[in-house]
């Protein structure tokens, strides 16, 4: 999947994240994570946006997330949706590859 715009979902509510993404030049995915819980789960939930967008195909884009304490299945929800509307896609598989 090819990013080609920026976009996001999410809110910044508490039990919720904020997921931006947008299209970057150089190879690889650079995530910025700020998070209510960043000291227990901060590397968990990096590995979970990680894992999310690989799964989609998702090479070469900037994210930027603001979590407040969001389960694992929101931020999976809430990246998979920011990437399908970043490539601008509407042909949904909520189910990702592992």
């Amino acid at each position: 999947m090819k990013i080609v715009t920026a976009a996001s979902a999410g809110t910044v509510e508490s039990s919720d994240i904020i997921v931006r993404i947008e299209p970057r030049e150089e190879k690889g995915l650079e995530i910025h994570l700020t998070s209510s819980v960043m000291q227990q789960f901060g590397k968990k939930i990096e590995k979970v946006i990680r894992e999310t967008l690989d799964g989609l195909g998702v090479e070469n884009a900037r994210v930027e997330a603001v979590d407040k304490g969001a389960l694992d299945c929101t931020v999976r929800a809430r990246t998979a949706a920011a990437a399908y509307r970043a490539a601008e896609r509407t042909d949904y598989e909520w189910r990702t590859k592992e």
